[in-house]
């Protein structure tokens, strides 16, 4: 069956029924399984339990972690809740938007014998100006010699499925806007780490992004502008911790439920609101902040977050805020907290079914990518991309100021790929479940990359879920990013982590990795130990030490955890962020 015509949710069965009473289990000290992968990317298969007395099986027994992150989940001091990840708080189902229009009803043939790229464009821009919709592309192969763009929000660009609709992408990036070099300096390409072939972004962001960087005027990416001045503040926060739902307000008059506002922290000179995302302490304090030029320029920290309820505030007096999530971070008044505006985002749009390849062309050297990019979101916000598949691509599936985004059913397949995911550029909430990356079908090139699931640049509380990785690696790309999982995933662990020396630490506090097979006994940026601050490696196979190798970035005492080591088959519950989906 196609994607698009019965079956809407990210599996054969739900994931919250799937769940019912397992997490409860797994709390009672029992066993707690995770939903079972989709067809189009097959989840990690599970051990047998263990043999008990008398040649019995027994299920293993829940991780003490799990127990002890149980009665305390919203603020342990090394698993980060990411229990309401992705789009909608983690809503099982994708929003289903009537159809609106057929792309051939533009001029789209669909036979690979014309550019079809302007007749899906036309498509998708009628849907976006009547309020909405859906636009499908029935089977066959669409031509494509420029970028796809969702610019309006409840816009959903749906094919017949995967192995059914396919779009050939005939040029870069590089051809279709120009060359996009780095606000770093250097000779760097930014479409090594941006932009896609189908791009997810705002109509207004993306214009001023490719104006700037036709007028080689090197932009910011994120939810404040292209040099993140477009905010006005709606109110100060008050004094709260982390894990906190609800949050006093000094003004609550402008503030409104169903509204998406910025999370605003700043930095002191002392460097606080770094150390409080490192987990705090002696090595923290005595990091040289002020050397990261590169980390410093990230801040100020912004959490993108709808409010569910507003209480009091009226004629501009104090009032009471309820949140979609829990707060990422302690708010402390040194850090100047407030709730500001940011640019009108893009909302409740998706991509569905389909297969994005690029003419096949020899992978780029190292960050001088031309942009044959896949499928990018940018400043997007419940925002979704199902069974689709990227293809020869130098980047595969890219959240640049992304939150609340769910990737699911995805795959990267083809001559092998830069990034084949990242995050990056204040990316937060976000869940990546059901994803593959191929083997590569040709040997690498001299003087390329490869890196795997990448997170960097302050982006926190991501997960990347149910996963098979015949290559690359936990990337974490320095910028310190924080509280992200890893979850239930086997990886032939063969590629290596990126990002500038001036770019800050490799983790900050509360990363978290959960069940993980390693198929080639590889260590690096798997089991993190010894490496990351405030941190959990549960269930990972065992592994040595070979080729790149880390130290830590910060001195004494990193207060890590290490439990089930070489046993992945016994950790329990074995997806950990499934079984936070349970916590409420």
């Amino acid at each position: 069956m196609g994607y698009g015509q019965e079956q809407q949710g990210r599996g054969q069965v739900g994931r919250r029924t799937l769940l019912g009473g397992a997490v409860a289990v797994a709390a009672a000290g029992a066993m707690a399984t995770g939903a079972p992968g989709a067809a189009a990317a097959p989840a990690v298969p599970g051990a047998p339990a263990a043999p008990g007395p008398s040649g019995t099986s027994r299920p293993p027994r829940t991780s003490a972690l799990w127990r002890e992150f149980a009665e305390s989940p919203y603020t342990h001091p090394q698993i980060p809740y990411v229990g309401k990840a992705g789009q909608r708080a983690g809503a099982d189902r994708f929003p289903r938007h009537r159809v609106v229009a057929d792309v051939r009803a533009y001029g789209a043939k669909g036979d690979g014998s014309v550019d079809d790229a302007p007749a899906i464009n036309r498509a998708l821009a009628a849907a976006g100006e009547r309020g909405g919709g859906t636009v499908t592309i029935p089977p066959g192969t669409y031509r494509i010699d420029d970028a796809i763009r969702i610019g309006h929000s409840d816009v959903v660009l749906r094919g017949a499925g995967s192995g059914r609709t396919k779009l050939y992408a005939t040029k870069n990036l590089t051809e279709l806007i120009g060359p996009y070099g780095s606000r770093y300096g250097g000779d760097k390409s930014s479409w090594s780490w941006a932009g896609g072939l189908i791009w997810l972004c705002p109509q207004g962001r993306w214009d001023t992004l490719t104006t700037a960087i036709k007028e080689r005027a090197w932009p910011f990416e994120g939810w404040t502008g292209n040099k993140r001045d477009e905010w006005r503040t709606l109110t100060g926060v008050g004094r709260a911790r982390r894990g906190d739902r609800s949050v006093t307000v000094q003004d609550a008059s402008k503030l409104k439920r169903g509204q998406l506002v910025l999370l605003r922290l700043v930095d002191d000179t002392g460097h606080t609101l770094l150390e409080h995302m490192a987990g705090g302490g002696p090595g923290t304090e005595a990091y040289d902040w002020d050397a990261m030029t590169k980390l410093t320029s990230y801040v100020p920290y912004e959490w993108p977050v709808r409010v569910t309820a507003v209480r009091g505030g009226k004629g501009g007096k104090a009032g009471k805020v309820t949140l979609e999530r829990p707060l990422p971070l302690d708010v402390r008044p040194e850090w100047d907290p407030r709730f500001t505006t940011l640019v009108t985002p893009l909302t409740g749009s998706g991509v569905e079914g389909l297969t994005l390849e690029a003419v096949e062309t020899p992978q780029s050297q190292h960050l001088l990518d031309k942009g044959y990019n896949g499928v990018a979101f940018q400043c997007a916000y419940d925002c979704w991309a199902d069974d689709v598949v990227v293809r020869h691509v130098d980047n595969g599936f890219g959240l640049i100021a992304a939150s609340a985004c769910t990737l699911s059913r995805t795959r990267v397949a083809g001559r092998g790929a830069h990034h084949p995911y990242y995050c990056r550029e204040g990316s937060h909430d976000n869940l990546i479940e059901d994803f593959v990356i191929e083997r590569r079908t040709v040997p690498a090139p001299a003087g390329t990359q490869l890196h795997g699931i990448n997170v960097e640049g302050l982006s926190s509380y991501n997960v990347w879920s149910r996963g098979l990785m015949e290559m690359g690696t936990f990337d974490t790309h320095r910028g310190m990013p924080f509280a992200n999982v890893r979850t239930e995933i086997t990886v032939t662990n063969d590629g290596r982590h990126g990002g500038d020396a001036i770019a800050g630490p490799l983790y900050g506090a509360r990363f978290t990795h959960w069940n993980v097979t390693v198929t080639n006994e590889r260590a690096g940026l798997i089991k993190i130990d010894e490496i990351a601050p405030y941190s959990v490696t549960a269930g990972i196979s065992e592994v040595r030490e070979f080729d790149q190798t880390d130290v830590p970035d910060f001195t004494g005492e990193l207060h890590a955890r290490l439990e089930a080591y070489g046993r992945p088959e016994d950790i329990r519950p074995r997806n950990l962020y499934e079984a936070q989906r349970g916590v409420d």
